[in-house]
């Protein structure tokens, strides 16, 4: 029985051939989601800014309008409500309110007691609170984690490797996390610490790619040493190409199957590392195996010089 190979033995594509075409693009796109994010900001969830999230499902659908009219009603803040999962689901945002826990819990059951009066049949799914002491730690601990992550793989890439691809790895983590930042400014989808698992997920992910990636070239730089730099590394993106599409379809499948099928609670996870793993593929490509070209990497850079070898103890 034969099996079954997504990519030919013989695969002989010129990847590199784009490569001036694809750094234009990613240039574009990268600085364009940057400047969107801090010109737009984030849709930043109850875990970063603290307050009150109520999740309801109403028995029939509702004019959003109305209901943000009666929610600001209790005055209780400026209300955000958004669709959560289906045209009778909603998400109800509230500022944090003075007066500590005893205040937030005063506020959930005015907005309960609300919804099941206007709304009969609503039912209330969830409840959360998070303080503002708690929220502002844990945005400053989302983003330590996340910056140290990449330094730290940046560092390992560096130590195992050359600086170069050290370098070549940072560029590409930095290039993965911006686009999916400006990928939920622009779509306004909340940003919560699934999110910001879901970003050291595809941090981890695309350091794995890069890293086979990067171990091939390496492998070929020492066997192939009269090579050009540019065939050379588009032999070893041919060679490690069965591999890398084996592993994303096969995530891509699963991601497709929760994400169609999974629970809301889990959406903007689920989306986060989908769109990463398209991503982070596309930069083990296109971005961490180029640089090298652009750093001035050659068949010979990291052969020792004739001074070197003298100087090594018999």
């Amino acid at each position: 029985m034969r099996l079954l190979k997504l990519v030919p033995d013989n695969t002989n594509i010129d990847f590199l051939r784009w490569r001036n075409i694809a750094l234009v693009i990613s240039i574009v796109v990268t600085f364009s989601s940057i400047g969107y994010t801090v010109w737009r900001g984030l849709n930043l969830g109850v875990d970063f800014v603290g307050g009150q999230m109520i999740r309801t499902t109403f028995a029939q659908a509702v004019d959003v309008e109305q209901l943000r009219g009666r929610v600001e009603g209790l005055r209780l803040g400026e209300a955000s409500i958004q669709e959560f999962g289906g045209p009778k689901s909603y998400q109800i945002r509230l500022p944090r309110p003075a007066g500590g826990e005893a205040a937030a819990n005063i506020a959930a059951d005015r907005v309960k007691a609300m919804l099941t009066q206007n709304y009969p049949g609503a039912r209330i799914d969830a409840v959360e609170t998070v303080s503002g002491k708690v929220s502002g730690e844990l945005a400053k601990d989302g983003a330590m984690a996340l910056v140290f992550a990449m330094i730290g793989i940046a560092i390992y890439i560096w130590l195992r490797f050359e600086w170069q691809f050290g370098v070549g790895a940072l560029v590409t983590l930095f290039h993965d996390v911006a686009m999916i930042l400006g990928f939920f400014a622009f779509t306004r989808r909340q940003v919560d610490l699934n999110v910001v698992a879901a970003l050291l997920t595809i941090v981890g992910y695309s350091l794995n790619d890069t890293v086979v990636i990067y171990d091939r070239i390496r492998e070929n730089l020492r066997k192939y040493r009269r090579m050009a730099i540019i065939p050379l590394i588009n032999l070893s993106l041919n060679e490690t190409l069965s591999r890398t599409m084996v592993t994303s379809l096969s995530i891509l499948l699963a991601l497709a199957v929760l994400l169609i099928l999974g629970p809301e609670v889990i959406a903007n996870l689920t989306i986060a590392i989908f769109l990463g793993i398209f991503i982070g593929t596309y930069s083990s490509i296109y971005i961490s195996s180029p640089i090298l070209v652009w750093l001035g990497v050659k068949p010979d850079s990291f052969l020792k010089t004739s001074e070197e070898r003298e100087a090594q103890p018999a």
